[in-house]
């Protein structure tokens, strides 16, 4: 397990064993790859992350996953691999989110992307995005380091 802080300074703890924090989970995080691209979504408020967000009630957290890659992206999943569980230890709540990895069959136009401004492929994620004002504040802890490690066990 590893457990570091985010750039709040919150306190999270990073397993990349089944359920290690909860077995419902309220949030997932999908990290996807489309056409050896990344694909991000462009949060309104955030900037550009992985898509994810909350399951919802009677939802399992599979199918949460898939719901918000299609909602934020209009992206198809082809393979969803679980990865692993973080716990965000914040200032007044706690939260629990799975960890995906997603490769996408094939992207799709819609009318809306919810809170976001649809998909953004990136032929490869820039190293300095902690200092990357266009990068959500999600894809700046160890989370998304540690999680692409792991990834090239998967693929």
């Amino acid at each position: 397990m590893n457990v570091f802080h985010d750039m709040y300074q919150n306190e999270v703890h990073l397993s990349f064993t089944k359920n290690p924090f909860s077995d419902h989970p309220k949030h997932v995080w999908v990290i996807c790859r489309y056409d050896n691209k990344w694909l991000l979504t462009n949060h309104r408020e955030r900037g550009l992350e992985f898509p994810g967000g909350k399951v919802e009630d009677g939802e399992s957290p599979e199918d949460a996953a898939i719901r918000e890659v299609k909602e934020e992206t209009g992206a198809e999943v082809d393979k969803l691999v679980y990865l692993g569980q973080y716990k965000v230890l914040g200032k007044g709540k706690t939260i629990v989110k799975n960890i995906y990895y997603a490769k996408i069959k094939a992207i799709l136009e819609q009318t809306t992307y919810y809170e976001t401004y649809g998909p953004k492929l990136l032929n490869e994620l820039p190293d300095n995005i902690e200092g990357n004002r266009r990068f959500s504040f999600i894809m700046k802890d160890d989370v998304l380091t540690h999680s692409l490690n792991e990834i090239t066990k998967h693929i």
